[in-house]
């Protein structure tokens, strides 16, 4: 058996994000194989499905033992994933001859990486959004972010379950990157991470699907697979022990430049779109960053404003500000 020195330093890289984010396994390591290693797209996508069939329950492990995980949620994204990912997998067998295979994959994959990218991007907007808001009001959220109030909305996480599958067995990409995303929209009271925890459960059963769809009609290799997981498995372990204490933050914007230039690298984009692309990225990015802090907080001093005013007439406060002390403080005190 042929071991890659250089195959198992990224997936230690690769095992750890997906461990800290439950993004970025499928998005990094199968564009990494194809493009830093010379992979074919195929064996790439193949072979990636088999080591996250493996590695994903190591994560998903660490956040059951802390209870970072929303059973019914995993329950209704099974439910439609797992057999979706099959079909991705037939699908790709349907294309035909090899040639047209690995093209087909190559631009799936590519068109994939770019809304991965575009759906990262606007998670992160969203949250800078919300906790902006909430900070320049100086209130203390008492509600939303604890995840106990999440009610499961069967239908569109079935449908999530099934567009995600579909994906993911046709590219690999999606049961972290895209899943996560969806969560968070249709779910916005749950912490961070009990996003990864869900994520990391609900995506073994899915990949898992994926693979033995794979195994059987793709084109595993097991030294390629058996380097991915020499150095994944201690990565994710490590990444899960961290996230289920920690948000992944800024891994998750450094991810947003690998996934724009992968995945326009895989659409065979020229070098100068690329360097294009990124600085445009580079430069409107921060803007738009700004844009949004300053709106948010301009929006979120006014409420305070009026919160304050009408607190003032009625008595009847509410959310407090930060700063200030509640009744049972007031009473204790005196």
């Amino acid at each position: 058996m042929d071991i890659s020195a250089t195959i198992a330093l990224a997936g230690l890289f690769v095992g750890f994000v997906v461990g800290l984010t439950g993004m970025g396994g499928g998005a990094l390591m199968t564009p990494m194989m194809i493009l830093l290693f010379g992979v074919h797209p195929l064996a790439a996508v193949s072979s990636d499905l088999v080591a996250s069939m493996i590695m994903k329950p190591v994560g998903g492990a660490v956040h059951l033992r802390k209870g970072t995980v929303n059973r019914g949620l995993v329950k209704w994204l099974v439910i439609g994933s797992v057999p979706s990912a099959f079909c991705g997998v037939l699908l790709l067998r349907a294309v035909g001859n090899e040639e047209a295979t690995q093209a087909v994959v190559k631009t799936s994959l590519g068109v994939a990486l770019l809304f991965a990218a575009t759906s990262m991007t606007a998670k992160a907007l969203l949250d800078l959004r919300k906790t902006q808001r909430s900070r320049s009001a100086g209130l203390v959220d008492i509600g939303p972010g604890d995840g106990t109030d999440v009610r499961v909305k069967p239908v569109p996480t079935l449908l999530v379950g099934i567009l995600g599958g579909l994906v993911v067995g046709m590219t690999s990409v999606g049961s972290g990157s895209l899943m996560i995303v969806a969560l968070l929209l249709l779910y916005p009271t749950l912490r961070a991470s009990q996003l990864v925890g869900t994520d990391l459960v609900q995506a073994v059963p899915l990949v898992a699907s994926a693979s033995l769809g794979h195994l059987l009609f793709g084109d595993f290799q097991l030294d390629l697979t058996t380097s991915l997981l020499i150095g994944a498995l201690p990565g994710v372990y490590v990444g899960a022990r961290v996230s289920s204490s920690a948000p992944g933050g800024i891994v998750r914007r450094a991810l947003v430049v690998v996934l724009l230039a992968s995945g326009l690298k895989l659409l065979d984009a020229g070098t100068g779109t690329l360097v294009a692309v990124l600085v445009a990225v580079a430069v409107i990015g921060p803007l738009l960053w700004v844009s949004i802090y300053r709106t948010a907080g301009e929006d979120g001093g006014a409420r305070a404003g009026r919160h304050l005013f009408r607190a003032a007439l009625t008595g009847r406060w509410g959310r407090r500000p930060a700063d200030s002390e509640t009744s049972d403080e007031a009473r204790a005190r005196r």
